[in-house]
């Protein structure tokens, strides 16, 4: 037979977890207590900066003349949108066929766009006009036809 009461029992407590000896108040508690504490600060470690300063910036705000991106020639717009409605196209079907969105073509019409050399391909060859070089407007040439 065993006796209960005759049991020996120890109760610890749990070490802390790593989270809670980072705590403000563990630190506090080992400071003075006399333990040696040891405090990092790492470099942008646990921030959530999204817009990090670079030497580029600085740069920049040197820089006199406003800086802006190239956008598509207004010309060019109207040609598109004349290319697609000769063709029956609206904006929605022409960005369908290229692969793109519908603001984009919007865009490329407006003279917002900024010019991609890829989609532009695309649109002349939807359209059959060219839309690059110095003979804008005309129509496109398949290769291996005669002119």
């Amino acid at each position: 037979m065993s006796d209960w009461d005759t049991v020996p029992i120890t109760l610890r407590k749990r070490a802390p977890k790593g989270s809670a000896m980072k705590s403000e108040k563990a630190i506090n508690t080992a400071r003075r207590q006399g333990v040696e504490v040891d405090t990092q600060v790492k470099w942008g470690g646990g921030s959530n900066k999204q817009h990090v300063t670079t030497k580029n910036t600085a740069k920049l705000d040197r820089e006199t003349e406003e800086l802006k991106h190239e956008t598509v020639p207004l010309d060019l717009g109207k040609l598109i949108q004349q290319g697609r409605q000769n063709k029956g196209l609206s904006q929605k079907d022409l960005a369908t066929k290229v692969n793109e969105k519908t603001q984009v073509i919007n865009d490329y019409e407006a003279g917002r766009g900024i010019p991609n050399q890829l989609v532009i391909g695309k649109i002349e060859k939807i359209l059959g006009m060219k839309l690059r070089g110095k003979d804008r407007g005309t129509p496109l040439v398949p290769p291996g036809a005669k002119k």
